[in-house]
Parts: C-alpha cells; sequence; structure tokens
C-alpha cells in the first residue's frame, strides 16, 4: 500500500493570520483537504501562535473525519495539555526551541531518553499513537526504540537539499535508517521539504514507510495547480511509477 499523505496546513493559517479576520477560512481548507483525498491533516502550534492557533486544534478536532496529527515540542505545558484534552489519532514530537522559525533536526534520542519514554507513556495512556522526529542515524534509530514511541519521523531536509545534487547519494542514509526501524519494529513516517520533485523517488526507496507530513511545498504548489488538483498529483507521487 502507498504511504499515507497528510496535508500540513499552518501555511493556511499563517496567509489568514497576516490579515486578521477568517480569510482563508481553516476548518473549510482543512475539510477540503479531506475531501479532494488527503488522509490526514497535520498541524504544528508553537507557542507565539504565529500560524495554527491552540483554539484551531480545539476547532479542527470534532470536524476531521481523517487522522488528525499534531506536531509540537512537549516541554511546553500548554502543548502538552492541548494534546491530551483533543486526543489526535497522532502526535509528533518535535524538539523544537522557543521562536524557532521551523524543525530543523531531529531528538538526540539518546540523551534525552529517560525524558522521551516518560512523556510518551503519558500519551500513550491517553490512547494517542506517538511519533518522534528523528535524522536519519541508525543510532538514534535504536534510540527511539528504547522511548517506547510507536513511529518515527524521518526528518528530510537533508535529502532534498541533495536530491538534485545526487539522489542516490541524498536517499542511502535514508533506506538505511528505514531498514533499521523496519528490523526493530517501528512505524515510519516522514516530512519536511518533500515536493512533488522528490517525493515519488523518496517513497519507492525507503521500505515501510506509512506517512508523509506535507505543508509548505503542496500549499505553494496549489497557488499554480489548485488545492484539488495538487493534492491529487501527490497522491499519485506516493504510489510508484516509471518515471521515477
Amino acid at each position: 500500500m502507498s504511504a499515507k499523505l497528510s496535508v500540513n496546513i499552518n501555511k493556511i493559517a499563517t496567509i489568514r493570520n497576516s490579515r486578521g479576520g477568517n480569510t482563508p477560512n481553516l476548518i473549510k481548507v482543512a475539510l477540503d483537504c479531506e475531501r479532494f483525498g488527503a488522509q490526514g491533516i497535520t498541524v504544528h502550534p508553537r507557542p507565539d501562535e504565529r500560524h495554527i492557533r491552540y483554539k484551531d486544534v480545539q476547532e479542527l478536532k470534532p470536524i476531521l473525519s481523517t487522522e488528525f496529527n499534531i506536531e509540537g515540542n512537549p516541554k511546553e505545558q500548554k502543548f502538552l495539555d492541548l494534546v491530551l484534552e483533543n486526543k489526535p489519532a497522532q502526535v509528533t514530537l518535535v524538539p523544537d526551541g522557543l521562536g524557532q522559525l521551523t524543525s530543523d533536526h531531529g531528538w538526540d534520542t539518546i540523551s534525552h531518553k529517560d525524558y522521551l519514554k516518560e512523556i510518551i507513556s503519558v500519551f500513550k495512556k491517553a490512547g494517542i499513537r506517538t511519533s518522534i522526529f528523528v535524522d536519519a542515524e541508525v543510532k538514534m534509530i535504536e534510540g527511539a526504540l528504547a522511548t517506547g514511541t510507536d513511529r518515527i519521523e524521518l526528518y528530510t531536509e537533508s535529502y532534498a537539499k541533495n536530491f538534485f545534487v545526487n539522489k542516490e547519494k541524498a536517499i542511502a542514509p535514508f533506506i538505511i535508517a528505514a531498514k533499521k526501524a523496519n528490523e526493530l519494529g517501528l512505524g515510519i513516517n516522514a516530512g519536511h521539504d518533500l515536493s512533488l520533485q522528490n517525493l515519488n523517488y523518496f517513497a519507492k526507496n525507503v521500505e515501510g514507510l506509512l506517512e508523509v507530513s506535507i505543508g509548505h511545498a503542496l500549499i505553494s504548489d496549489s497557488l499554480y495547480f489548485g488545492l484539488e488538483n495538487t493534492i491529487q498529483l501527490y497522491l499519485r507521487e506516493l504510489k510508484p511509477h516509471p518515471s521515477a
């Protein structure tokens, strides 16, 4: 089966917030993404609420019919409370700092093992599937197992950055990381800078890929292709095809 596509709608919230009011309507866009074929909706609320607001999460939870994925740093008490209150299908733990522009590294699952193990147990007791953001390093994948997480999310910026330079070299550490995750029984998600240009090659070569979370590139492409058509294009790239 093809990996699922979860659409990150942070950028829709950024546009809305830039003018105040409710245009574009975040809730309608999320429902339309589902209607157009997305198999999940991802949000990443941050403390300054510069894009997704905490209220957005509360409004999205009861109306979504696909998997709801909330990303963020669990060390922020407000985030922790928000997730436990709304109980999404999945929480993705990201080691962002305050004021960070975008996620730029995975967890050190070795030095943060005890903390991650404790916080993951809290989410799992609430019936929420857990995923932790990690770099494509075998030792970090092995460390993830000890935390009790259900899945890892491979941080794919390095792959995207080097894809057009040498795609075989760019994908190599992700193939190795995925092999280790599969051996350990960890589910595999991926995200960050995946696009129409590099997604199919990634999905074709990373064995056991369950889900990709894509926001910036997908929303940017929709300015040219339209949202419905763009989602269909991304779904197509998650399936094997001769051109990749």
